[in-house]
């Protein structure tokens, strides 16, 4: 199936889903979900896998139920619809998501297990490829992207707290994130460039995340 945009009522059905999160909603407009958001969602990633999936993995399109057992809100359905290619958590990621707020893509560490944090710290603290991730980082904000991640507020047990990169160092997850706001091109093919080109800018991040941090030695 080739990705044309994600359907007319993709983003009404999301702000009726954050208005009444209910299984009455849900049943009532899963249609409008199955037709304007999944399907689309599922072409999307299909064709993207082409370029990005490979030793990343095969791309997956993330359940719309809410796990709440350990929940204060026990609203039971999540008002995005995220896919991702990645070979594990933490080791790099090509994500993206659509939701009342538009179109958001994302890459890099979104959480790490101890030994993928340890790796990730010797790596940074490693002057070449420490400093390589500080430029990546530098040029993924200049294209205009978000960096994020847990931070701890002192330096990490190990590292002097006056180490040349103890702000890369402070991280307990890193990733990158750029979000557009609903607009016409979420629904039309012009998204799929939008989403390419925004990975494409991702690749070098997930690339040193993968040669740096890896898979968790539990996946």
């Amino acid at each position: 199936m080739r990705f044309e945009g994600f359907g007319e009522y993709a983003v009404d059905f999301f702000d009726g889903l954050v208005a009444d999160n209910s299984k009455t909603y849900w049943d009532a407009n899963k249609a409008t979900y199955d037709s304007d958001v999944r399907a689309p969602m599922q072409a999307l990633l299909g064709e993207l896998e082409k370029e990005f999936g490979g030793e990343f993995g095969a791309p997956k399109v993330f359940r719309p139920f809410r796990d709440v057992r350990f929940a204060k809100d026990k609203t039971p359905y999540k008002t995005n619809c995220g896919g991702v290619i990645e070979a594990g958590r933490g080791g790099g990621a090509y994500y993206v998501e659509v939701s009342p707020a538009g179109l958001r893509t994302g890459g890099g560490c979104f959480h790490l297990e101890s030994d993928q944090l340890a790796r990730y710290r010797a790596g940074v603290a490693e002057e070449i490829h420490g400093e390589r991730l500080r430029s990546i980082l530098a040029t993924l904000k200049r294209a205009g992207w978000e960096i994020k991640g847990d931070q701890l507020k002192s330096a990490p047990r190990g590292y002097d707290k006056d180490h040349e990169r103890i702000d890369l160092l402070r991280y307990r997850s890193v990733y990158a994130v750029r979000v557009w706001e609903p607009d016409d091109v979420l629904h039309e093919r012009a998204c799929f460039d939008r989403v390419r080109k925004a990975w494409r800018q991702l690749r070098p991040f997930n690339e040193w995340a993968r040669d740096h941090v890896g898979v968790a030695v539990s996946s």
